[in-house]
């Protein structure tokens, strides 16, 4: 060897750990075929638990000295008379009420005729031709924590985004779908905006703080001072993932065919982008006076305390508005651009979209079996349960305590995916025990708040897994669990690294977490 030859550079140990982390993964059964087993283990697990060791735990928030009468959660056998009853008479309505499927299809077929027009690849030319490299990367990061506005959007939307514009830019689109899905997921909670979730877990917190003090009342924006500086953290730590570990990880891309782009824009696709813009603007102010007005179409009843109406109607129609936003868009560039000739073009081109969903189907139809199984079985709950009573037999106090709940809901979170229903749970154990610690009620739900998020990407139980596989599928035929959690474990480690000591030096520093939101109690 020449000493101007060069060994090749050995692989660090982090990378050698993901490698094999994906290797391992995609040995795996397929997705279908894992969530087939999976079922099968649940029927098995409830008859184990449910029959022959009859596992009953104490709801929390019931018995001892609360005065509530003592209610009891136990495994529920699925494998009995009444529970394979149910299997066989709730198949259907479980598979077609199963949350991520409906938003998933009505959300494509908007987004089917934008893509298929040319109009998406038309506006990321433009779009990555001004913008630079890392700044696209933190600003796809940063609008997948504030998507959670639009409920479970991001997923669908932001997620194949992210993988288009990352291969405009020349880099390999899985880390396109990796950031995207770090920041819709891994930075779930994390908001400039307030979000359905806020309420949500308010609605939870209040009630559990109400067995140590009867009066005790929980602003549902008491978190939002910590939810909302954590957004830049977040997006820098997410950034520093994506261009340090995960694109020289993925290597270079080479599309071909169909993910072939070609950077030049003539004239007639850039007046068709021009109109396609316009057309979106005129929707907006359309929605705007649909929303703004006390009395518009997408309020509701007005409260009579406050005066002003609700915003639910809005909020449930952020899905269909969607829809409705790309699918003009869409229609405008092509009419204009001339790659829509008749009526027969657009249906063709939503057909086509709803083609590419097939995998995903299939996969939605055994994950939503599953979920219900599981959620049916009581495991979920009994683990929950289980999990704070050793966490209270630790006897750790103060921040220590804070720390180790925030593990436990995040090891919880790997197994229960409803941030509410692990609330539910988790709450009237929790914020009762460290109010009597000191704590304050909006502590314990920040904390709560912060674990229940970055495990969130690497748990093939979350409903919106399966998607994001068949995405990168697209890309890269051989992609599977294994490849999805070896991209996400550093997003992971990352998120837990800045979020917890950000927690801790924000009460050291004895900042309010929100509106009403104090640290300690009382």
């Amino acid at each position: 060897m020449s000493k101007k030859e060069k060994k090749p550079k050995k692989a660090g140990f982090f990378k050698r750990m993901l490698d094999r982390i994906e290797v391992v993964g995609n040995k795996l059964p397929q997705p279908v075929t894992l969530f087939a087993i999976l079922m099968v283990i649940v029927l098995v697990l409830s008859w184990i638990f449910g029959s022959v060791f009859e596992t009953t735990v104490v709801k929390p928030g019931t018995g001892g000295d609360s005065g509530v009468p003592t209610e009891y959660i136990s495994v529920e056998n699925l494998l009995s008379k009444a529970g394979l009853q149910r299997v066989f008479t709730e198949l259907v309505d479980v598979f077609a009420s199963f949350p991520p499927l409906g938003l998933v299809l009505v959300v494509m077929l908007g987004i089917g005729v934008a893509e298929h027009t040319g109009m998406i690849a038309v506006a990321l030319k433009v779009f990555v031709s001004k913008v630079p490299k890392y700044l696209i990367t933190f600003s796809i990061v940063v609008a997948g924590m504030l998507s959670s506005v639009a409920a479970d959007a991001g997923y669908v939307v932001l997620i194949p985004l992210g993988a288009t514009l990352f291969m405009g830019l020349g880099r390999h689109p899985l880390a396109g779908i990796a950031a995207a899905f770090a920041g819709v997921s891994g930075g779930f909670g994390a908001n400039i905006l307030p979000t359905g979730l806020d309420p949500m877990l308010a609605a939870f917190t209040e009630p559990a703080a109400q067995i140590i003090d009867p009066a005790y009342t929980v602003n549902p924006l008491s978190n939002y001072y910590l939810m909302a500086a954590s957004v830049p953290l977040v997006g820098i730590a997410g950034t520093w993932v994506t261009e340090k570990i995960i694109i020289p990880r993925l290597g270079e891309y080479k599309p071909t065919g169909e993910l072939l782009i070609e950077n030049k824009v003539t004239p007639q696709e850039r007046k068709a982008l021009r109109w396609s813009m316009v057309s979106v603007v005129v929707v907006l102010a359309l929605i705007a006076l649909a929303v703004i007005p006390n009395n518009g179409l997408l309020r509701g009843e007005i409260n009579p305390d406050t005066g002003t109406a609700s915003m639910r109607p809005f909020y449930d129609s952020l899905v269909p508005l969607m829809f409705i936003i790309f699918f003009v868009a869409g229609l405008v560039f092509g009419l204009v651009a001339r790659t829509i000739k008749s009526d027969k073009d657009v249906s063709d081109m939503t057909a086509k979209s709803m083609s590419t969903m097939g995998l995903y189907i299939v996969i939605a139809f055994v994950a939503a079996q599953f979920v219900a199984y599981f959620n049916w079985s009581n495991l979920g709950s009994v683990l929950a349960v289980k999990g704070s009573d050793a966490l209270k037999t630790i006897g750790f106090t103060g921040i220590p305590l804070l720390v180790a709940f925030i593990l436990v809901s995040s090891l919880v979170n790997l197994v229960m995916g409803s941030a509410s229903a692990k609330w539910a749970l988790l709450a009237p154990v929790f914020v009762p025990m460290l109010m009597l610690m000191g704590f304050s009620p909006e502590a314990t739900q920040a904390a709560y708040r912060i674990g229940d998020s970055y495990s969130n990407i690497l748990t093939p139980l979350l409903p919106y897994f399966p998607l994001v596989i068949v995405f990168a599928q697209k890309y890269d035929k051989k992609a599977g669990i294994g490849t999805l959690i070896a991209m996400m474990l550093p997003y992971t480690i990352a998120f837990m690294v800045v979020r917890i000591p950000m927690l801790i030096v924000w009460l050291w520093l004895k900042l309010p977490l929100g509106i009403e939101g104090p640290i300690y109690y009382p």
